[in-house]
């Protein structure tokens, strides 16, 4: 009898010596578990000597063969955790990543305690940052703009998953006109920022699998997304509304010399958990 613990075990064992971590071969474990047979690990631990039947074992094995084969997990079982909740993900859509919760935690921090404020999320791939805002701020009219229709369709059905009131809308932010008059309470986004001499430093499993386009900008313009989201901010931002960023971690200092220059207040460059600077956050002046 192939038990339930056995097989987790042997599936951490490959998964660890695939991804050359043991962390990282129980999370991955984990996650496949979860899709695959619908069980958690304190499931796991507390049933471990029970039978795990053939299909699941047929659905864990496909999803590991992914896995050696280059791809991530999370598109190996077409979804990531962000903050408690499950994501569907695929190659459309980067993957979210646990420095981008502490994005949506320093919005929630700042607005948590207002109402009806109204969102705009540039670049919102799988949509979970629009997603998290509209189920963490009271009565918010939240929006999701992406250049990508295939994004755009995920953040949808992530959107009507979780039950999140989000418009999602086509939006190319280098070439959009801001609106005449200010629209938004916050803007917030997690742009392209890696510059393509920062590629030899990356995984493979990134490289070849998450989308380029919401990963790279050249390496003679680092800040081409941020200056044109400072730029379209300036007219959609209401006074004493925030922008938050989420930036490359080489550039706290540039960010900061745009920010101001483009006239913003309260500039804050901030750090991630893991202690690299990893957030600008700005005020729109009052007049």
């Amino acid at each position: 009898m192939t038990t339930i613990a056995g097989y987790y075990r042997k599936c951490v064992t490959a998964l660890s010596a695939i991804l050359r971590s043991e962390g990282e071969g129980a999370a991955a474990a984990s996650i496949i578990f979860e899709d695959a047979a619908g069980m958690s690990r304190t499931y796991i631990f507390a049933n471990g000597d029970r039978e795990l039947g053939e299909y699941a074992q047929g659905k864990i094995d496909r999803a590991i063969a992914k896995v050696e084969a280059g791809e991530p997990v999370q598109y190996a079982v077409g979804k990531a955790q962000f903050m408690g909740n499950n994501y569907e993900v695929s190659p459309a859509v980067l993957i979210p990543r646990p420095e981008t919760a502490g994005l949506v935690d320093r919005i929630t921090d700042a607005f948590g305690s207002r109402r009806d404020l109204r969102v705009l999320d540039i670049g919102t791939g799988s949509g979970c940052i629009a997603i998290s805002l509209a189920r963490a701020l009271p009565f918010a009219q939240v929006t999701g703009v992406d250049i990508s229709d295939d994004a755009l369709a995920i953040a949808r059905r992530n959107a009507a998953a979780l039950k999140a009131n989000v418009d999602f809308e086509k939006l190319d932010i280098l070439s959009a006109r801001p609106p005449e008059s200010a629209r938004y309470d916050i803007i917030v986004s997690n742009p392209p920022y890696i510059c393509r001499s920062e590629e030899s430093e990356m995984e493979n499993r990134v490289l070849l699998h998450e989308p380029s386009q919401a990963l790279f900008v050249p390496n003679n313009d680092p800040l081409l997304f941020y200056r044109a989201i400072a730029e379209y901010a300036r007219k959609a931002l209401s006074p004493g509304g925030g922008l938050f960023f989420e930036i490359n971690s080489r550039f706290p200092s540039e960010m900061k010399a745009l920010l101001e220059s483009d006239g913003f207040a309260d500039i804050d460059i901030t750090r991630d958990y893991l202690g690299n600077f990893r957030y600008a956050i700005a005020t729109q002046p009052l007049p």
